[in-house]
C-alpha cells in the first residue's frame, strides 16, 4: 500500500524553503557548489539550482557524486568537478533521502579530504533509522518510520511524488 506523503507542490515550497536556507548561509559566497549524490539526490540538487540561480547572484555549480550506494567503500567516491575546483569553497552535498546515513557519511568523508570553506548537506527526506552520525543541515521533511517501510521519491516533470510503503 503506497501513501502519498508529499506532493508535486508541497515538494516545490520546500526546494524553495531549502534553496533559500542555503542561500542566507552562503550570503558572502562568490560560488555555491550543489553536490548531488548520483540518482535522485542529483535530481533534487538541479531543482535546488535552479531557485538558487534565481535568489542570488553567486556562481551555483553543479557537482555529481558517484558510489556504489550498496558500497561506497570498495567504489570509492568520484565528482564530475577535480577536487582543485572546490578547494575552500562552500560545498552543500545533497541526497533524496537520509536513510541509515551511508551514502551521506562516505560523500561527507569524500569533501573532508579537502580544505573547504564549508561543508553542509541537504536533503528532501530525513529518516530516523541512522547507522552512522550522520545529519541534515537542511531537510523537506522529517520521518519517523518503521525499518519495513520504503520511502520512494519520484522526480518527473511537473509530477513529483514523495510515497511510502
Amino acid at each position: 500500500m503506497e501513501n502519498k506523503i508529499l506532493t508535486h507542490q508541497q515538494i516545490q515550497h520546500k526546494i524553495e524553503r531549502i534553496a533559500y536556507q542555503i542561500y542566507e548561509a552562503n550570503v558572502e559566497e562568490k560560488e555555491i557548489i550543489i553536490a548531488g549524490i548520483d540518482g535522485g539526490g542529483l535530481n533534487f540538487a538541479k531543482k535546488l539550482q535552479r531557485v538558487l540561480k534565481k535568489v542570488t547572484d553567486a556562481e551555483i555549480t553543479l557537482c555529481k557524486v558517484l558510489m556504489d550506494k550498496t558500497n561506497p567503500l570498495k567504489s570509492g567516491v568520484q565528482t564530475s568537478i577535480p577536487e582543485s575546483e572546490y578547494v575552500n569553497k562552500s560545498i552543500v552535498l545533497v541526497d533524496d533521502v537520509l536513510n541509515s546515513g551511508t551514502t551521506l557519511i562516505y560523500g561527507v568523508h569524500h569533501f573532508l579530504k579537502t580544505p573547504l570553506k564549508q561543508l553542509k548537506t541537504a536533503v528532501l527526506v530525513n529518516r530516523n533509522h541512522k547507522k552512522y552520525p550522520v545529519k541534515a543541515d537542511y531537510k523537506g521533511i522529517s520521518l519517523s518510520t518503521s525499518l519495513q517501510e520504503h520511502v520512494h521519491v519520484q522526480f518527473q516533470a511537473k509530477n513529483d511524488m514523495v510515497y511510502l510503503d
